[in-house]
């Protein structure tokens, strides 16, 4: 995971108010090379230990529903590169011409066994192929679509220094982000005003603060809060 000269940054990412983030990574080089070896590694043992469940849920999503198996977007990652991310389709087909980019509580559009899939996060098993092209890691900023970034403050172009990510304090903290859209009568004005900012902060804090075992430990900690909601579900069930 390499760092470009800052002579190098797109001109929408070299702003002075995200130098100090740059100078921050620029000293932990040897952290984010620990970082990409580690991404490699661990996404190739991971797929290879849940193959059998992404063949299953490959088949449910076929018999489920018309589609295709994958749902594949643009988003945006470091330096601003543009790429598809991948994930197990939870929708029905053509979702996005039928509402917004953004998923709310309850969405019509989420199919019987997009459900399951989204409950457990199963769906994104397939961002492994991500990890593995380079184009994420498993810790770092959510990857937005290009309108977002688009409204990206100077600031928050920091986040951009970074390969876009699995799984964040960011995404901890706003893991039913869905609840928070429900009753919203613009969904993109609520996230954009609302909700994106309060996320930056984590993230633009997650690099000031970055380390190697620090990722380590949001990994964990996106493990615990994923199954401390579904004992939560089944409690109130």
């Amino acid at each position: 995971m390499l760092v470009r000269e800052w002579e190098d940054l797109p001109d929408a990412i070299k702003k002075e108010s995200v130098r100090k983030y740059y100078n921050t990574l620029n000293k932990k080089r040897l952290s984010l090379l620990n970082k990409r070896v580690f991404d490699i590694i661990l996404a190739i043992l991971i797929f290879i230990i849940l193959s059998p469940i992404f063949i299953i849920t490959s088949i449910a999503i076929k018999i489920d529903s018309k589609g295709p198996i994958m749902f594949r977007q643009v988003r945006v990652t470091q330096y601003g590169k543009q790429f598809k991310i991948f994930k197990f389709r939870t929708m029905v087909k053509d979702a996005e011409q039928l509402g917004g980019q953004i998923t709310t509580k309850n969405d019509s559009r989420v199919t019987r066994v997009g459900k399951i899939l989204r409950k457990l996060r199963l769906d994104e098993i397939p961002q492994l192929f991500n990890i593995i092209a380079g184009d994420m890691s498993f810790v770092g900023t959510r990857p937005e679509v290009v309108k977002y970034v688009e409204k990206y403050s100077d600031e928050m172009m920091a986040t951009l220094l970074l390969p876009a990510g699995v799984t964040s304090k960011a995404s901890i903290h706003y893991k039913d982000e869905e609840k928070l859209l429900v009753n919203a009568n613009d969904v993109d004005e609520i996230y954009l005003k609302d909700i994106l900012p309060k996320k930056m902060k984590y993230n633009l804090r997650g690099i000031e603060e970055f380390s190697f075992l620090g990722e380590i430990r949001i990994m964990f900690g996106t493990v615990l809060a994923v199954t401390k909601k579904e004992r939560s579900r089944e409690r109130n069930f």
